[in-house]
């Protein structure tokens, strides 16, 4: 071996040269800032065959610039979604609090499995899930969890907690020929099908319960859902609750479904099944919870401060869950990943806990506070915990409380001008979030009364695909006729959650998560939507 390349390579890729790191920081700023200027991006290629089939990797060793120049066109070719025109769906632009976080955890590169690995991040990591479990949980007594790698591996704890709890065991000798079962309600996000089947319950076993027009499970059929599977001697394991639907921000109501599940499982002499929120988006409302709505110090408007109130009322209920999933990269415009497990109660860690002599990797592993022990992941990135302490005591109580009624007043906004057309008919009228689900019909329709008819059942087959073609089309028009300097990108959903008489109701999407977004976005908007 050369001892002089090898000298080389350790003085190049080992030992910091701050200035010129720094130096190429600087270059991937100066991007972003041009980027923040321009309209949302579109995929500069899509070739994906010319990238497999250029797998290059350098014979000789190289520099700091060369491993620039390996990523710059692709990290171009990435929108960061900084502009105002950006509506799609629950993604917004990271904040620079949240960067610096980011920044300071890829320095020291932890692995938060155990302390040796971590270190203080291990601290930070509780420090953090506690911040967090304060505000949904309202300074719970004992809570505890850790950051996943996304809110489909949150909800997947909860739903193993929720097996090991009705059936002990299970972790080492299987579900035993016992058949389980879990629910969701129709709104619920996609990724509880995910969970089902990977947990061994089985797709086919995990029930999903109807919808009321609020996009809130309708808490009749659930009662009726349970009475039917106890009635045939199957347990449910859990039931995962939605807190701010992905499409319309339903909410169901926490309390309501704990004391039916508790009834019912008194009623059955079986246990109760495991109750945790998927709260990924909804999660930052709870951020109003002290916020004073008598002396209204922020001076929000009056439809602010409605709206408020309700957040408020629904986020009081979070204290009878058991657990829930929190998406920080969401709505607390944090870094990927910075999803969190979050449990009511720490206690219910012990049904995920191992023995040491499964993991003798770690063996210097403390149930006290080592995550290795109970986690699915063995190495798990801190941008979570660095991400959010960062952003919370950067941004602070007051100015995330600015953001998230920002962003609520910019959808009652555009609910309130798609009201005044009539062949527009928002669909989620009720919902506190920043989201706006609507139809938009030829002009000439009456929206409003074709979805009143078509919610009594007075549609024939014919005229509900008809009206549903017209509505995709229309969308599909305006993406076509569309200025992207000035005219908002949206999303189009085929199955909104609720589904009258079993029909699953396609809508327009638009999700205000980017705090840029003015009431001139939404004027330009509508005015797309006059001109189809």
């Amino acid at each position: 071996m050369q001892s002089s390349t090898k000298d080389e390579l350790i003085k190049t890729f080992f030992t910091c040269n701050k200035k010129e790191v720094l130096k190429i920081f600087e270059e991937l700023l100066d991007s972003m800032e041009a980027e923040e200027a321009l309209p949302p991006g579109t995929l500069m290629s899509g070739n994906y065959e010319t990238a497999q089939a250029n797998p290059e990797i350098n014979t000789l060793p190289g520099n700091l610039k060369d491993a620039r120049d390996a990523v710059f066109p692709f990290f171009w070719g990435t929108d960061g979604w900084y502009s105002k025109l950006h509506l799609e769906n629950v993604k917004g632009p990271a904040n620079y609090a949240s960067l610096i976080g980011a920044i300071a955890c890829l320095m020291k590169n932890p692995n938060l499995c155990v302390d040796t690995y971590s270190q203080r991040s291990n601290e930070l990591e509780i420090k953090a899930i506690t911040s967090l479990a304060n505000l949904i949980f309202y300074n719970t007594d004992t809570p505890w969890g850790f950051f996943t790698m996304g809110g489909t591996i949150s909800n997947l704890y909860g739903g193993k907690i929720g097996i090991e709890k009705v059936l002990p065991g299970t972790m080492q000798k299987g579900l035993q020929g016992q058949e389980l079962a879990a629910i969701v309600s129709e709104a619920a996000h996609y990724s509880n099908k995910t969970l089902a089947g990977w947990l061994g319950i089985g797709t086919d076993n995990l029930i999903s319960i109807p919808v009321d027009m609020n996009f809130s499970i309708r808490q009749d059929l659930l009662a009726e859902a349970l009475d039917k599977l106890y009635g045939e001697k199957k347990l449910v394991a859990f039931i995962v609750a939605t807190f701010g639907a992905t499409d319309t921000f339903g909410i169901d109501d926490i309390a309501g479904i704990r004391r039916i599940i508790e009834d019912k499982a008194k009623q059955y002499s079986v246990p109760v099944p495991y109750l945790h929120v998927d709260a990924a988006v909804g999660w930052a409302i709870c951020v109003f919870l002290e916020y004073n709505l008598s002396t209204n110090p922020l001076s929000f408007s009056d439809d602010a401060l409605a709206v408020i109130a309700k957040a408020i009322k629904h986020a009081k209920t979070f204290k009878y869950a058991d657990s829930a999933t929190i998406d920080f990269h969401k709505m607390g415009w944090g870094h990927y990943p910075a999803s969190a497990f979050i449990v009511n109660h720490r206690k219910d860690l012990k049904y995920l806990a191992r023995s040491m002599e499964e993991v003798p990797y770690f063996s210097e592993a403390e149930y006290r506070h080592d995550p290795a022990l109970f986690t699915l992941e063995c190495s798990r990135p801190a941008i979570g915990p660095y991400s959010v302490m960062a952003s919370l005591n950067g941004i602070g109580l007051t100015g995330y409380q600015i953001l998230l009624a920002h962003a609520m007043e910019m959808a009652a906004y555009t609910k309130k001008r798609l009201d005044e057309l009539d062949y527009c008919k928002v669909l989620n009228k009720e919902c506190i979030g920043p989201h706006v689900t609507w139809w938009v019909l030829p002009k000439g329709r009456n929206a409003k009364m074709i979805y009143e008819q078509l919610v009594n059942g007075e549609l024939s087959e014919t005229n509900v695909q008809r009206f549903f073609l017209e509505i995709r089309r229309l969308f599909d028009k305006r993406n076509l006729a569309m200025n992207p300097e000035i005219d908002a990108r949206l999303s189009f959903t085929n199955a909104a959650g609720y589904s009258p008489h079993k029909i699953a109701i396609p809508a327009w999407k638009a999700v205000f998560f980017n705090p840029k977004t003015d009431k001139q976005v939404i004027d330009d908007l509508i005015r797309s939507i006059e001109e189809l």
